[in-house]
């Protein structure tokens, strides 16, 4: 009974898993701050595609990292890069996942800043055609969704604008709307190599004190030409998910971060919550917010977990 009066059902087809590629094969790189997981070459990002997708996991996010970087972030729309390397093998080994990719600069320029600096300063205009290039680059070499996480204004409408130009009409378009300069981003940057370095991020993300401002920036993102939208952080985040929710009938996502995973994993280890228990219970929220889909480094052992459980 109390299966059946269960009101959120979370499924493996809500879950999408975070990969962080680097260039050469059969090359693993644990990530500490990041417990069992680890930076990985295309051939194995393939390789941990295909485990996913056995457990029941319909899509991976991919993120290229590079010691490759300059001023004008050349390595994000590079052809040859750890990102397009890395989708192009998932979508040879297997075909049937959804391959969905970050399109960022802040992991390739020198100044680890989301868009092109000038004069100490983001611009946030001048941006936007490396950002296009980026995305096209990422359609070009078999992404089925391209993810715009730079919270630059305008870069949807320039992503769409020049997937079109470029043939990937069927290129859909998962953005980031409303992204917090949060606190809990500090295990990913150490695995993306993407850390600022002067300043912070908050002159283009979100005040953590907003949540009107998150919607508005959802709005502004599904009339530019969002497929789907997103809210990062999620866990701390519940009631935007919800406010964006209410406001908008787009396909929403929610990224469960690196800080609020490694949380999890830090107690488990010291045996303060049960790992499975506590990760399922977390989920489980987030889509009792109002998300569709949930981005989160716990996704393949969701899955079986549930699986397990038979939800």
């Amino acid at each position: 009974m109390r299966r059946m009066m269960r009101e959120t059902r979370l499924s493996p087809d809500r879950l999408i898993l975070p990969l962080f590629a680097i260039s050469g094969r059969d090359a693993e790189v644990p990530i500490p701050a990041l417990p069992g997981r680890s930076r990985v070459s295309p051939d194995l990002a393939a390789s941990a595609a295909r485990r996913a997708f056995g457990a029941g996991v319909p899509a991976v996010l991919v993120f290229g990292v590079t010691g490759a970087k300059d001023a004008g972030a050349t390595g994000a729309y590079d052809p040859s890069g750890p990102a397009q390397a890395a989708v192009a093998a998932i979508k040879d080994a297997v075909p049937e996942m959804v391959v969905i990719t970050d399109v960022c600069l802040c992991g390739y320029t020198d100044h680890g800043h989301c868009g092109v600096v000038v004069d100490g300063e983001v611009r946030n205009d001048v941006s936007l055609e490396l950002l296009a290039r980026t995305a096209v680059s990422h359609a070009d070499a078999g992404a089925d969704v391209v993810a715009p996480s730079d919270m630059m204004d305008g870069r949807v409408a320039a992503i769409r604008a020049a997937l079109d130009a470029e043939g990937h009409e069927g290129v859909a378009i998962m953005s980031y709307a409303a992204k917090y300069a949060s606190a809990f981003y500090g295990p990913f940057r150490e695995a993306a190599g993407s850390a600022p370095g002067f300043g912070d991020r908050r002159g283009y993300q979100l005040d953590p004190a907003n949540r009107r401002e998150a919607v508005r920036e959802a709005l502004l993102d599904a009339g530019e030409g969002a497929d789907m939208l997103m809210v990062k952080p999620a866990a701390t985040y519940l009631d935007v998910i919800a406010a964006v929710r209410a406001a908008s009938d787009l396909p929403l996502a929610a990224y469960h971060v690196s800080g609020e995973y490694a949380m999890l994993k830090a107690a488990a280890e010291r045996g303060w919550v049960d790992e499975r228990a506590a990760a399922l219970e977390t989920l489980t929220g987030i889509a009792r917010a109002g998300a569709d889909l949930v981005i989160t480094y716990h996704a393949e052992d969701a899955a079986r977990w549930l699986a397990e459980e038979g939800t």
